[in-house]
């Protein structure tokens, strides 16, 4: 892999300004080899919600999907398949270590899968500490989950939290969910701790078209763990450093201590692909004309401190209103769309606690903005919950569909990347040492 780090920004503030926000895009790409990062060993660990909710043609389709999964996995790469319900059962392989994928042994993984049955309750942290310590085994590898349910977690709030702080780091799951019983807040508390992604199957059927598209991704990548290293000067500070393209998560809290001007971030495996992250940083004013280096960033191999990619974010105090009132366009846009994906969660928390008026706001304002920022899916979705008429006045829409809701909650972590064309107002950067 080889790895180039760009910045956006407006590296000027107003004399009085003490906020500097930037946009880093990270791309990689396949087409050089780099020696000190081999790629990678997979291991995958397929999580199959069989819980009594399961029964009839959940069952049956979730069957269908594990075994697609298991089928697309390639020759050589550590698998294991876990039935879900109030227990954690490792049904394939037996003994407590991930089978190697043959021929042989993905026909007989799938033969155990066509034996699931449904019955018993939901409790989704047990699951995720069994596919850690089956994954454990396996440092070196590229260590995902693919985990699918269709109700509620059965465990409390406290059981469930303590169970993904213990899984963090150690692993990447994305999540599904089937059906309308579960609860999308739980999937994204999954997303945000294990650095994946979560969605709703609406279609049972395409299951399994789900389960092998994200097995397949899961198999490209090629680098288990890279980590963004970023450098503030003593009187500066870290507001937030957040992914915002192709999903929104938030990295801020995730923080690892290097010393009292630096921090890590955990970005999780990487294959060929671009990813995007706006970074604010808080520092005192400094004089007019000045400019000063307010943050160094480094895209790096944690193991072996292996630098990747490092680029510049820049401050330059100035009175000139023209160039301290210029927007950087990706910073504008990421900007807007974190704020389309607060908005619509405030909106559906606030309509499923009974707060209309709240509710009202926070929609009717998603919806002028999914339309202004060219969000015509997200409109779409919007446009099932409420309307707005040619006045501006926004209502909520009476007897929704709860699939409706489910697929507008989940789809907002979703953005749209800036369209390619107009140029921005970026500081540049570039491969390190390459």
């Amino acid at each position: 892999m080889t790895f180039v780090l760009h910045v956006d920004q407006n590296k000027y503030l107003p004399a009085d300004g003490t906020q500097v926000h930037a946009v880093l895009t990270v791309e990689s790409t396949s087409e050089v080899t780099v020696e000190t990062s081999r790629p990678a060993q997979a291991a995958e660990v397929i999580i199959v919600d069989t819980s009594g909710s399961m029964s009839g043609s959940k069952i049956r389709d979730a069957r269908a999907a594990a075994a697609a999964a298991v089928q697309a996995l390639p020759d050589g790469a550590r698998f294991a398949v876990i039935s879900g319900d109030d227990q954690a059962r490792l049904i394939y392989p037996r003994g407590k270590q991930l089978a190697l994928a043959s021929h042989a042994t993905r026909s007989e993984a799938v033969k155990e899968i066509g034996r699931l049955l449904a019955s018993g309750g939901t409790e989704i942290g047990k699951w995720l500490r069994l596919a850690g310590d089956l994954l454990d085994g396996h440092p070196e590898a590229v260590r995902h989950a693919i985990l699918m349910t269709d109700g509620q977690n059965n465990e409390s709030a406290t059981v469930f939290q303590k169970a993904l702080t213990a899984c963090q780091g150690r692993f990447t799951c994305d999540s599904m969910g089937i059906g309308t019983d579960w609860v999308p807040s739980e999937l994204a508390k999954i997303s945000d701790a294990l650095l994946g992604t979560h969605t709703f199957v609406r279609d049972q059927s395409t299951l399994a078209d789900y389960f092998r598209t994200l097995t397949r991704t899961a198999m490209s990548k090629t680098v288990a763990e890279l980590i963004l290293r970023v450098w503030v000067p003593k009187d500066a500070k870290i507001l937030y450093l957040k992914q915002v393209s192709p999903t929104l998560l938030d990295l801020t809290g995730k923080r690892a201590e290097v010393n009292e001007l630096t921090g890590d971030y955990p970005t999780g495996s990487w294959g060929a692909e671009e990813r995007e992250f706006h970074l604010c940083i808080e520092m005192p004013v400094r004089n007019l004309g000045q400019e000063v280096r307010a943050g160094w960033v480094k895209l790096m191999l944690p193991e072996t401190q292996e630098v990747f990619a490092a680029g510049n974010v820049l401050a330059t105090w100035t009175d000139d209103l023209a160039q301290s009132t210029r927007i950087n366009r990706k910073v504008a846009h990421y900007t807007g769309q974190a704020e389309l994906h607060t908005l619509i969660q405030e909106g559906l928390r606030a309509r499923e606690g009974g707060d209309e008026d709240t509710a009202t706001a926070r929609l009717g304002k998603a919806m002028k903005l999914a339309e202004t920022s060219g969000r015509e899916d997200t409109a779409r979705l919007l446009n099932k919950i409420v309307e707005v008429d040619e006045s501006g006045t926004a209502r909520l829409r009476r007897n929704v569909d709860k699939a409706d809701a489910i697929e507008l909650d989940t789809g907002s972590v979703r953005t749209s990347r800036l369209k390619r064309g107009e140029p921005g107002d970026g500081a540049g950067g570039a491969p390190a040492g390459r």
